[in-house]
């Protein structure tokens, strides 16, 4: 599927500021959060980059941002298309909104209620596809076709990842002396951007992804050195659902430590935890970043961890 980047360039450290700058106007500058509570479990020092708290409840206002702000007036008027599970989508319909054009998001027909009511609050207007990767590229490939708008692919966009680099940016600006960072792992613009920012800001710090066992096409990639696919998953974390591009890849293959898997259950059990011991609501994809944490058998957890806790746009029956 075409993107709109005609001439991509490596994300630097300067594309980063720059999107600083572009978006900073238009977002929270989200709080970090500490727990006394879960430092005694992890046996660490824990720090929650909480964008779950960010304007359209996501870290996915910063790439959405910096994306379509970068547009010029007469791309901007052909309207907006993507693809999403939910977040990117929302974030995408808010921005959309703000320079007054039409946004098509194409969604998963499994993707959850609260999350598509989001997109439609923003002025979104939703195509579902079925519950593939396939499927999804496929049906936004055909509105791109049909409405002449301009794609702004979730994660394999360049614009993309340098917004979504902020996150990081702003946790190492407040905690600098970081001796890991967690982030989940989809399509990889969340880990990408995080591994660009934190290595440059502190290059001894370790990056981590978290993933869900039942979509570990990351892991798979990271293990084998050769992209790996995963058309579907049925994970709880719906906004993992998505699997590197070469562009995601290529940068985590350079930066990134390792990959984390946890089970539905682990899952579930940081989410509850965060939910009860911090009193913020998190979505499952957040909680897959805490999740390798708080068992004995990845890395040495010691030291000051950075946590980016994605989203709280959670179905919360």
């Amino acid at each position: 599927m075409p993107t709109t980047q005609t001439h991509p360039s490596p994300v630097t450290w300067q594309t980063i500021v720059e999107a600083h700058e572009r978006i900073r106007e238009r977002i929270h500058r989200t709080p970090v959060l500490t727990s006394r509570s879960l430092n005694a479990l992890s046996g660490a020092q824990l720090f929650f980059k909480c964008e779950n708290l960010q304007k359209t409840g996501s870290f996915k206002i910063r790439g959405a941002s910096n994306a379509i702000l970068s547009l010029s007036d007469s791309e901007a008027s052909r309207g907006i298309v993507t693809l999403s599970s939910g977040n990117h989508g929302a974030a995408v319909a808010c921005v959309a909104s703000w320079r007054g054009v039409p946004a098509w998001i194409v969604m998963p027909k499994d993707t959850p209620a609260v999350k598509c009511r989001a997109v439609e609050s923003y002025g979104g207007k939703i195509i579902y596809s079925e519950p593939t990767i396939t499927s999804r590229k496929e049906t936004a490939a055909r509105v791109q076709a049909e409405t002449g708008a301009v794609l702004i692919h979730p994660y394999d966009d360049d614009r993309i990842l340098a917004g979504q680099a902020t996150a990081a940016k702003e946790l190492l600006e407040e905690v600098p002396d970081l001796d890991f960072v967690i982030a989940p792992v989809s399509g990889g613009g969340l880990l990408s951007g995080t591994s660009l920012s934190a290595k440059h800001m502190r290059p001894q710090i370790k990056v981590y992804g978290g993933e869900p066992e039942r979509a570990d096409d990351a892991y798979r990639s990271m293990e084998t050195g050769t992209l790996q696919a995963q058309d579907a998953s049925d994970t709880i974390a719906d906004g993992l659902r998505a699997c590197l591009s070469p562009r995601t890849f290529a940068i985590l293959q350079k930066h990134l430590d390792g990959v984390l898997l946890v089970s539905e259950k682990e899952i579930l059990a940081a989410m509850h935890l965060i939910w009860q011991r911090m009193k913020i609501v998190i979505e499952p994809s957040s909680a897959v970043a805490l999740a390798p944490v708080l068992r004995n058998d990845g890395p040495a957890w010691k030291g000051k961890i950075g946590i980016i806790l994605s989203g709280g746009n959670v179905e919360l029956a």
